[in-house]
């Protein structure tokens, strides 16, 4: 972090987005230990420059990239998987990197660039194995909620409905998503999807993000989803996810495997340059 003539604070940082899941990219020593405070800061919408999280980048000694996401609201969560595609995207297009590894709080993430186009760029990058356990839910607002727990490296909690407006219980997936979100059950939070099986290769999906509140996409959230659908609903292990801000696919080739995540990513906004501008 430096300071111009005046003494005001200069960062230097990238904006990014994943499916519309929208990330600043920052360089981890521009922070200088105020990680959660720029957060709350900088990812105001209407006060702020506007984004779901924040991912920090630091370069070790070593060559090791390792990535802290703290979203929205400050808190520090493991990883996104959206947020690290964000960040390859950026090191593909400043660096011509075509692969990557990164350390997260989450594990360790490999991503590899399909194709690139000027700013936008497709990335596959490898999620870990899930682990998924059928749960139900005792929510004292609702009554018993059943669902597909699942962990990819951060914590999800997967309902599947029938209807489009992918509503729950009596109440949109916003408010239920809220509820379990913050539930007592879930000590450190977990984030909350609603998905529709559309067919054994395709699924859509609403998430409720951790930190955040509803958001356009999640990588993690895609992941979750599927593993979830693959395991208990008959999904094929080569699934579309659709999410409002645009589809993903996974790839799942079995149980004790990584699940592979392949998305877009696309670079808005570098050193004072706004993409299409």
């Amino acid at each position: 972090m430096n300071r111009d003539s005046k003494g005001e604070k200069v960062l230097s940082f990238v904006k990014a987005h994943a499916c519309g899941n929208d990330f600043l990219v920052m360089d981890d020593d521009e922070a200088r230990g105020e990680q959660a405070a720029l957060a709350r800061s900088l990812c105001q919408r209407n006060t702020g420059i506007g984004a779901d999280g924040i991912e920090f980048l630091e370069r070790r000694a070593d060559g090791t990239l390792l990535l802290r996401l703290f979203n929205a609201d400050g808190s520090e969560a493991e990883l996104s998987g959206n947020g690290t595609r964000c960040v390859a995207a950026w090191l593909a297009f400043s660096e011509q990197r075509e692969q990557m590894t990164f350390e997260t709080h989450g594990g360790e993430r490999k991503c590899r660039v399909i194709s690139g186009n000027g700013n936008k760029f497709e990335i596959e990058s490898e999620m870990g194995v899930p682990r998924v356990t059928p749960r139900v839910l005792h929510l004292p607002e609702v009554g018993d909620v059943e669902g597909v727990e699942v962990n990819v490296g951060n914590p999800h909690f997967v309902i599947f409905v029938d209807g489009e407006d992918f509503r729950s219980h009596g109440m949109s997936w916003e408010q239920l998503g809220g509820l379990i979100c913050t539930s007592p059950q879930f000590p450190q939070g977990t984030n909350v999807e609603f998905a529709q099986v559309l067919s054994p290769q395709r699924i859509a999906i609403r998430i409720f993000e951790r930190g955040v509140g509803p958001t356009t996409s999640s990588g993690t959230g895609t992941c979750a989803s599927a593993a979830a659908s693959i395991a208990t609903r008959g999904g094929e292990r080569l699934l579309m996810v659709e999410a409002p801000g645009g589809s993903q696919t996974i790839d799942w080739p079995s149980d004790d495997s990584a699940i592979r995540l392949t998305g877009s990513a696309e670079i808005i906004c570098w050193d004072g340059k706004v993409a299409g501008l």
